[in-house]
């Protein structure tokens, strides 16, 4: 049985309804399927109100999709100035709530219906015979109780950022991390809403990426009025300037200008830096939580920020065939297309429908969880990544193959972090030589 005959009796299903997930209803309703977006949480955009403090690295122009905005423009809705960069907070406020509360989505959004899990109706993972001809079944929970829907398709956009990696540097919990959790803050730090947690605290983040950065920024915020505050860093690599990113010539600044300011804080002596630290133990002693690896131990902390980025949740998608890379944990067709050991954000080349497919028709991950463990997602990608699916699930195959996407050279999305064989970058380009204490001792 085609989609399109299924989707005459049930809806697609939309789960999620952050910025991906909205999209993706705005996409179905341009192409006249019927569709539920189902939301965990009781508002749209919860993941995204958890950095609601945190300004994006990219400006408006990159984070509206374009038949949201046609949505919208009929309503009188305009985009703020399309060059400036929003906090996530304003993306919610200024575009994902007045996208959710349109007559075409917010009939068919429900709020506080979490997955519990998916199959196929009647059919288990196992079964082959007439397994495309049957609806899938999604089983809920919901604030009048337990729930069973069917589904023509269901497009996953959950996301990842419920779902932080643990510290440990195997990609398991460390050695002592679960007994002390209160000690332990999975996240970018807020400034406004933890500082009592920070003031006067010899605080460690844990990480090398861009949430690593925005947690260093609270925190010198922090420092800078209360100078007891004390803020280390502990990173794998030892290479800074591939960290620290593409500065001045990165496409979007605002990133380039956060790494930049990382490095003046590292010569400034606002941060202490601990580099080649593969956290495997932490040990409560009478000097405070000490975290230690096979060589080095580092100086007793009160307070760890754990930024070591974030992992897909599959439990709900025991029941469907999956077709995964095993490193990235991404759909095997996109995983070489994304892998941050050799592209940036800005170089992963355009994708839909097929990319996305899995050996179960018609259900598809789309948004950051699409890219499993990879760091590599633009919003951008997203949002074309719903607008093939849809146009796929419509019958539309000349649209869903025409993907053009053109994305920003962004610099280095990478976890790849050794020393290079060859350094090849202007000064403009990479951090500042710095002059400061490794501080690991043996």
């Amino acid at each position: 049985m085609s989609i399109q005959k299924i989707t005459e009796s049930y809806p697609v299903l939309v789960l999620g309804a952050g910025p991906v997930g909205l999209a993706a209803a705005a996409q179905l309703a341009k192409a006249g399927l019927s569709f539920l977006v189902l939301e965990q949480a009781e508002q749209v955009a919860a993941q995204v109100r958890q950095w609601g403090h945190v300004k994006m690295f990219s400006p408006w122009r990159f984070n509206v999709d374009p038949a949201s905005s046609a949505l919208l423009a009929k309503q009188g809705w305009q985009i703020p100035e399309q060059d400036s960069f929003p906090t996530g907070a304003e993306l919610v406020q200024q575009y994902l709530e007045p996208l959710a509360a349109l007559p075409q989505i917010a009939p068919y959004l429900r709020l506080s219906h979490q997955v519990k899990s998916i199959s196929r109706l009647d059919t288990d993972r196992m079964k082959n015979h007439n397994r495309t001809r049957q609806p899938f079944v999604v089983l809920l929970d919901t604030p009048t109780g337990p729930q069973e829907l069917l589904a023509a398709a269901v497009i996953d956009c959950t996301g990842t950022y419920q779902n932080p990696n643990p510290a440990g540097s195997h990609g398991l919990v460390a050695l002592g991390e679960a007994e002390h959790q209160t000690q332990i803050f999975y996240g970018i730090v807020n400034k406004n809403k933890d500082s009592s947690r920070y003031v006067g605290q010899r605080v460690l983040v844990l990480g090398a990426g861009h949430s690593a950065f925005n947690s260093l920024q609270e925190l010198v915020a922090i420092k800078r009025q209360y100078p007891g505050t004390e803020i280390h860093w502990a990173i794998r690599g030892t290479n800074l300037s591939k960290i620290l990113g593409g500065g001045a010539k990165d496409q979007l600044k605002e990133r380039g200008a956060l790494g930049l300011l990382v490095g003046q804080w590292l010569q400034q002596g606002l941060i202490s830096l601990h580099t080649e630290f593969r956290l495997q133990q932490l040990t409560k002693t009478t000097e405070g939580l000490v975290l230690s690896s096979a060589h080095h131990t580092l100086p007793a902390i009160d307070q760890l920020v754990v930024n070591t980025g974030f992992r897909p949740d599959f439990t709900p998608l025991s029941e469907i065939r999956l077709g995964l890379d095993p490193a990235t944990q991404s759909p095997v067709a996109l995983s070489s297309m994304i892998d941050p050991n050799e592209h940036s954000c800005g170089t992963v080349r355009p994708h839909g429908y097929l990319e996305l497919s899995h050996p179960e028709a018609d259900f598809y991950i789309a948004g950051m969880k699409s890219y499993g463990r990879a760091p590599t997602f633009l919003l951008l990608t997203g949002y074309e990544q719903v607008r093939s699916i849809a146009a796929a699930l419509a019958g539309d195959f000349e649209s869903a193959q025409r993907v053009e996407l053109s994305l920003p050279e962004t610099g280095v999305c990478n976890t790849n972090f050794g020393t290079p064989k060859t350094a090849s970058c202007a000064d403009s380009t990479c951090a500042p030589k710095l002059k400061m204490k490794v501080g690991c001792c043996g």
